[in-house]
């Protein structure tokens, strides 16, 4: 089921928008990374859900992810884009590996 958030923009059928969480600045070793040698982020926080995917027979199939989930993605899914000056993921259901706690 879709929830309001405070963003402009809601995603379409069985997309998420996900907003990325900070990665560390320092390895498990204390050596602390310059923003060159960061990889991308594969964690974030789901901030808007669609209503569903629709299948063939027009059933609609809700989502399982909920708006403040904390997930896993691949390192290379979905689309990057900037909604309200800030950086978000738009990803489908599918692309989510894990949901985390």
């Amino acid at each position: 089921m879709a929830t309001k958030t405070k963003l402009s923009v809601r995603p379409m059928g069985d997309r998420v928008i996900i907003a990325s969480l900070p990665q560390e600045e320092k390895t498990k070793g204390g050596i602390i990374l310059p923003d060159t040698d960061k990889e991308k982020p594969q964690q974030g926080e789901v901030v808007a859900v669609g209503k569903g995917k629709m299948t063939d027979t027009g059933e609609l199939l809700e989502m399982t992810v909920a708006v403040g989930d904390k997930v896993l993605y691949g390192k290379y899914s979905g689309t990057e884009v900037k909604i309200d000056g800030e950086t978000y993921l738009i990803v489908k259901e599918s692309e989510i590996l894990a949901v985390i706690g």
